[in-house]
Parts: C-alpha cells; structure tokens; sequence
C-alpha cells in the first residue's frame, strides 16, 4: 500500500517530469507546476534525518530522496513509523508530497531557466475527498492554472498554497 501511493503520488509526477524536460528545453517559456498538498509540509515529518534531508534545498539530490524514502518503506514494511519519526496517519501520502516538494525545488535548481512549482489546490470536493471538499473542482484547479500563467521572470523552486507562497 505504501509503496503503491508513493509510485503514484511520487515516481508517477517524476517520471512525467523527466520525460517532457526534452520537450520543455525547447519552449521559450517552459513551465512545470507539480499538484502537492499540505500534508507534504515538513513539519508533519518528525524524523530529524528525513527532515534534514527534505528540508535543505541547496544539498537535496535524488539519490538522497531516494535513500529516505527506502528507509521510509522499510520502516513501514517492519512497523517502524512511530518509533523513527514517521507520521501515522495517511504516512505515505505525507511523504510522497514531501518528496514532490524537494524534488520540486530540485529541478527548478537542475533548470533555472524552467519557472517549476509545486502547488496545494486545496481541500477540492472529488472522489479522492469523498466529495468532502470545501472547493470545486474549478476552484481547485485555480491556483495550478494560476502558476502555469504567472510572468517568465516569476519565481520557482516554491510551495504555494492558496495562492500565497508556504515554507515547505
């Protein structure tokens, strides 16, 4: 289960990413907006290591997101969470969204000339919420379409929720 929700939430967006980065090179304004959450907020994370790791932006690698989210999923696999600092609750979907984070902010590092952000579209009222969302799905798809928009010379490598940029 855990390993399911980090392919898709995690690997799905970055293989994606990876993919069209040839295609984005030739664009004269090339844009990625990765779909995050507040549950990918660092302070859900209690285990120093992990935090460290997601929480340095100028030292975050791959290989160092990897190296967490194994560890991560042995923990899982051996009932480890609580006792190393993992979150309890919905503990994958929480780090696949702190992963999308980092890798976020890596790629806008990787590209500077690329505008790549990552965005929470909010509690939005579909069938992933059991339709109990406070948004529509128009409403959450504002600020996506919102930072797909937004001038060549804006700022990337940043967390937006509601429209007004987070601390990861």
């Amino acid at each position: 289960m855990a390993k399911d929700c980090l392919n898709i939430n995690y690997y799905g967006s970055k293989r994606m990413v990876e993919t069209l980065i040839p295609l984005l090179q030739l664009s004269d304004s090339p844009r990625i907006v990765n779909v995050s959450s507040v549950s990918g907020l660092l302070e859900g994370i209690q285990n120093e290591w992990a935090k460290g790791v997601f929480g340095n932006a100028e030292c975050i690698t791959e290989e160092k997101v990897e190296q967490v989210l194994k560890k991560f999923l042995q923990d899982f696999k051996d009932g480890l969470l609580e006792a190393n600092g993992w979150p309890t609750e919905m503990s994958a979907y929480k780090l696949s969204k702190v992963a999308m984070n980092s890798y976020t902010r890596l790629v806008a590092k990787t590209y500077p000339f690329m505008l790549v952000n990552c965005v929470c579209p909010g509690h939005v009222k579909t069938d992933m919420s059991l339709n109990t969302g406070r948004l529509t799905a128009e409403e959450g798809a504002a600020g996506p379409v919102s930072l797909a928009l937004q001038p060549t010379d804006a700022p990337s490598g940043l967390f937006y929720i509601e429209g007004k940029v987070s601390p990861f």
